[in-house]
C-alpha cells in the first residue's frame, strides 16, 4: 500500500504530512522551497495530496516527474475537514481526511498548454477593463469642460484628438490627454494581438473547432472550455457538467417537498459568464430570424413566459450541455445533432 502524504503549500514554506495509515500521522516535516522536490525525490513511489490553488499544478507536474501520484482536491470541500485553528499543520492534516471521501472529485491537472489558453483571456480581460477605465476618465475629464463625446467607444480618440484643437480645453491639459489617447490605443492593439494568438492557437486544437460549431460558443468560450475544463469525459453527463459550471439551481428539498431555486453558481465564473453572454447572442440573433429553428424556437418561448434573464440562463444551460455532446464525441454540433 502506498503511503499517502499531504503537502500545504504556500510560497517559501511547505508543511508535510506522511500517514501510512487512515487517520493517522507518522511523520511531520517543514520544507523550504529550495528543499521540496529533493524531499520527494527520495521518497517510495506515493499519493501526494494537494490543494488546487495557484501554484498546485505546477508541483503536481513536478511530483509525476519524480514517479509520484499527485491529487489536487477542491480548497471549498477541504475546509470543512480542518479542526481547530487555521494553521499550516491542520490544513495538512485537512488533506489527508478529506482524500477519504470517496465523494470529492479530484481536480485534474493542467498541462502548461491549458494555462497558456488560461492565460492569455485573462490579459485580454484585463486590458479591456483598463481601456474602459481611461476611457471613462477622458470622458469625465472632458464633460467637466462642457465637452461631451459620442457614445461609441471606438469612438473617443478620434473626438479627443479633434477636441484638442478647441480653446475650451486648457493647455496643461493637452500632453496628458494626448498620452492617454495613446495608452487607449496600446490597449487596444494588445486586446487584438491576444485575440490572433488565440485564434492561432484555437486552429490547433481539433475541439476549439468542434466547440464553435455550438451556437452562442465561439473563439474565447471554446477556448475557455479546452483550458479549463479539460478531458471532458470525468463528467458522466451534460448535465453533470452544466452543475460543474454552475448553471443548475440550487436544489433545498425535503421529504416529499422539492425545492428549486436559483442557479448555484459554483465552478468558473467565467466561464458561466461566457456562456450566458453567449446564450444572450443566440436569443438577440433569433428574434431576427424569420423561420427561428428548435433550439431558438424554444429559447424565445421561455423568454416570452419566464422574461430574457431566466431564458439567458436556461440556453446557457443547453449550451453547456451541448457542448458536453460535442467534446465527448469530438464532432461538430450539426453532425451530433443528425446522429442522435
Amino acid at each position: 500500500m502506498k503511503p499517502t502524504i499531504a503537502v500545504d503549500l504556500a510560497k517559501s514554506v511547505f508543511e508535510v504530512a506522511v500517514s501510512q495509515r487512515p487517520g493517522r500521522v507518522e511523520q511531520r516535516r517543514r520544507l523550504s522551497r529550495r528543499r521540496f522536490l529533493p524531499f520527494f525525490a527520495q521518497q517510495p513511489p506515493a499519493t501526494v495530496l494537494l490543494e488546487a490553488c495557484s501554484s498546485a499544478h505546477f508541483w503536481a507536474r513536478q511530483l509525476r516527474d519524480l514517479g509520484h501520484e499527485a491529487v489536487l482536491l477542491p480548497p471549498r470541500h477541504v475546509r470543512p475537514y480542518r479542526q481547530g485553528n487555521k494553521t499550516d499543520r491542520a490544513d495538512a492534516k485537512a488533506l489527508l481526511e478529506a482524500h477519504r471521501n470517496e465523494d470529492i472529485r479530484p481536480v485534474p491537472v493542467k498541462t502548461v498548454e491549458q494555462h497558456a489558453l488560461t492565460a492569455l483571456p485573462r490579459l485580454r480581460s484585463g486590458w479591456i477593463a483598463t481601456r474602459t477605465a481611461r476611457i471613462n476618465a477622458v470622458r469625465g475629464i472632458l464633460r467637466e469642460l462642457g465637452l461631451t463625446i459620442p457614445v461609441g467607444a471606438q469612438r473617443v480618440v478620434s473626438c479627443v484628438r479633434a477636441l484638442l484643437d478647441d480653446d475650451a480645453v486648457p493647455q496643461s491639459l493637452r500632453a496628458s490627454l494626448l498620452d492617454a489617447c495613446d495608452e487607449i490605443r496600446g490597449l487596444e492593439e494588445k486586446v487584438r494581438s491576444t485575440e490572433r494568438q488565440l485564434e492561432a492557437l484555437g486552429r490547433q486544437i481539433a475541439a476549439v473547432g468542434h466547440l464553435r460549431s455550438v451556437p452562442g460558443i465561439g473563439l474565447l468560450t471554446a477556448t475557455a472550455l479546452v483550458a479549463s475544463v479539460g478531458d471532458v469525459r470525468r463528467f458522466p453527463s451534460g448535465r453533470h457538467f452544466a452543475s460543474f459550471l454552475g448553471l443548475t439551481p440550487k436544489e433545498h428539498s425535503s421529504g416529499h417537498v422539492r425545492r428549486l431555486g436559483r442557479i448555484s453558481k459554483r465552478g468558473d465564473a467565467y466561464l458561466r459568464t461566457l456562456l450566458i453572454h453567449g446564450a444572450r447572442s443566440v436569443l438577440w440573433a433569433a428574434k431576427s430570424k424569420k423561420e427561428p429553428d428548435r433550439l431558438r424556437l424554444w429559447a424565445l418561448e421561455l423568454e416570452q413566459s419566464r422574461g430574457h434573464n431566466k431564458a439567458a440562463v436556461a440556453l446557457a444551460n443547453k449550451l453547456a450541455r451541448f457542448a458536453w455532446v460535442v467534446l465527448n464525441e469530438q464532432r461538430d454540433f450539426q453532425t451530433t445533432r443528425r446522429a442522435a
